[in-house]
């Protein structure tokens, strides 16, 4: 059974930082690139970052280049958005994904992934 669990979301004020780690199993973790992406209230799902199989390639929007960091450590299976200066509009649900399918919207590795885990809430306040 494929599982892809996010944590280490939570409230945060601006200038502060958050760690989310997503920790997936019951697939080859260490095979497939993976993304984070966020959503909030009213607004489409938006790629931020992502990585190839092992990390040495990483791709991010414009709007967080900078101030977050994708990584993963396949030893332990796990992927990490490390996200710095947080501000007010980062505020969304954060969700991981794997194993991407096709990409599209511009990156080589955002796009429509198979596994998705069901998120963590990211509250950034003024």
């Amino acid at each position: 059974q494929v599982q892809v669990v996010e944590s280490g979301g939570g409230l945060v004020q601006a200038g502060g930082s958050l760690r989310l780690s997503c920790t997936g199993s019951g697939y080859p973790f260490d095979d497939h690139a993976m993304a984070w992406y966020r959503q909030s209230p009213g607004k489409e799902r938006e790629g931020v970052a992502c990585t190839d199989w092992n990390g040495s390639r990483t791709f991010t929007i414009d709007s967080v280049k900078g101030r977050f960091t994708i990584s993963r450590d396949n030893a332990k299976k796990t992927l990490y958005l490390e996200m710095n200066n947080l501000k007010p509009e980062d505020t969304a649900m954060y969700y991981c994904a794997a194993d991407l399918r096709r990409a599209s919207g511009g990156s080589w590795c955002l796009g429509e992934y198979h596994y998705w885990g069901q998120g963590t809430q990211v509250t950034v306040s003024s």
